[in-house]
């Protein structure tokens, strides 16, 4: 369990304790609050500074913590009804981001996380890198819109084939890039074609965008090019988001043979392809195929990386790769949107890329995911023989599993909540209805291989419970 997730249980509670005490009163000390809650010193004061923050409390040193008075307090504004109606139809569908049911209960272990673990993430070496950037002397000016040069530099020979920094903007992380791409190069009410299954975040950034997402099937072998080219027939779409590398939610990397195939057929379109290539740093030993941009010629493909998933999730720093008009429309959509990426972050980013230490950091971390992803996959497959993992994965931070027929993927995925594992039912990566039950199982954002075995050890419990309920 994490600390922020603990501290804001603890926050709760303090909460419901406040609206019983007058202003002015004593709370229990920092001691009592660690004995009558079973939490750490470091929860209650992050407990403390949240509630300070919102005006409830005031601190007073050597002293302890009171009820503020009420004139202290935020304001709660009586009726927000005729909100309802002013914002209309809703737009921002985050759900399939969040999930329904909200942070889990302490001593959850988590198979839904799309971050590294804290003890997988390079914290010494973005520690010593962050220093390192806020020792320069402009690292506080305001950044060129595209990028800083030099980080741009870097992130043009990480794309290879042939990309110059003029061909890069630096973003603010993947799903900001998404964001920007989809509003950027498709109006709204148009058609966006998506592998299925898919992205999540994807999938809702369309929609925010007013794009209609179109599912077009995968095989064990990625996207089905003669599929992909019916689609574009049919709904004239201008834009095709794909993960050609280590595919989320399934693992898949596209076949060679169906590398040019696919650019083809968008280009025969008149179509955009976005590459989300969000496992570049995040193969289990094997080299990761070069991206699809490796082998464009003519501008198709817009392609998107980020920092975020290999390094840490506050490392909110990616960079996107396009040629021709499309590039200026995207630089002008950047500076429409916020201008540019905060320069500290970027000069972080920079120092990080350049040192030694990041590519210890990836090789390490190869062997971490591969070893992670077996042990799962071991104890999935002799917990819950009757599950199906449609594949061992190569890269990636998630296995994905097929449940048995009449299984409600959802039914399963709240009984494993209740059992202490938290995972991503299958239904919120698929556009449209679901072909099957499946199941997203992430096996790098827990502490070890012994929570994982647990984990898995507690989904055969859930999976037992929601069949005695049926």
């Amino acid at each position: 369990m994490s600390d922020s997730s603990s501290s804001a249980g603890l926050a709760t509670r303090m909460r419901a304790m406040i609206d019983r005490l007058a202003p002015g009163d004593r709370l229990p000390s920092s001691r009592e609050l660690i004995r009558r809650y079973q939490v750490g010193p470091a929860t209650v004061s992050q407990a403390i500074a949240t509630l300070a923050a919102e005006g409830l409390v005031v601190t007073r040193p050597g002293s302890g913590t009171y009820v503020a008075a009420r004139a202290h307090r935020r304001a709660t504004v009586a009726d927000t009804a005729w909100q309802t109606v002013t914002l209309a139809d809703r737009t921002v569908e985050t759900r399939i981001l969040t999930g329904a049911a909200g942070s889990p209960p302490a001593g959850t272990l988590m198979l839904d996380g799309g971050y590294l673990h804290r003890s997988l993430q390079p914290t010494q070496i973005l520690a010593a890198a962050l220093v390192r950037a806020a020792r320069r002397h402009d690292a506080w000016d305001r950044a060129p819109a595209s990028g800083l040069a030099a980080l741009r530099s870097v992130f043009a020979t990480m794309a290879g084939g042939g990309v110059s920094a003029d061909d890069i903007l630096v973003t603010a992380g993947g799903q900001s890039a998404l964001s920007m791409a989809f509003r950027a190069i498709a109006a709204p009410g148009d058609p966006i074609l998506m592998e299925s299954p898919t992205y999540p975040g994807a999938i809702a950034a369309a929609r925010a965008a007013g794009l209609r997402p179109v599912p077009v099937p995968m095989d064990t072998d990625g996207l089905q090019p003669d599929l992909l080219a019916d689609a574009f027939a049919m709904t004239r779409a201008r834009l095709l988001y794909c993960q050609p590398a280590h595919h989320n939610p399934t693992g898949t990397v596209l076949a060679p043979r169906r590398r040019q195939q696919i650019i083809e057929a968008a280009r025969a379109a008149g179509a955009f392809v976005i590459e989300d290539d969000f496992a570049r740093h995040l193969g289990h030993g094997m080299p990761v195929p070069p991206p699809l941009l490796a082998d464009d010629r003519d501008g198709t493909v817009v392609y998107l990386t980020s920092l975020t998933k290999p390094a840490a999730p506050s490392l909110r720093i990616g960079a996107m790769v396009a040629r021709g008009p499309v590039m200026e429309r995207l630089r002008a959509t950047r500076l429409v949107d916020d201008f540019f990426v905060t320069r500290p972050l970027q000069e972080t980013a920079l120092e990080l890329l350049s040192s030694p230490a990041w590519e210890r950091h990836v090789r390490s971390l190869a062997a971490a995911l591969q070893e992670r992803c077996g042990a799962l996959a071991a104890a999935v497959t002799h917990e819950l023989p009757h599950w199906t993992l449609t594949r061992i994965p190569t890269g990636g931070l998630h296995l994905w599993v097929r449940l048995p027929y009449g299984t409600d993927d959802a039914v399963i995925a709240d009984a494993a909540r209740q059992h202490g594992v938290a995972v991503s039912a299958g239904n919120r990566y698929f556009a449209t209805e679901l072909p099957a039950a499946y199941l997203r199982l992430g096996f790098a954002a827990t502490a070890d291989r012994t929570e994982l075995i647990e984990a898995a050890r507690r989904l055969a419990s859930a999976h037992e419970h929601a069949a005695g309920t049926r």
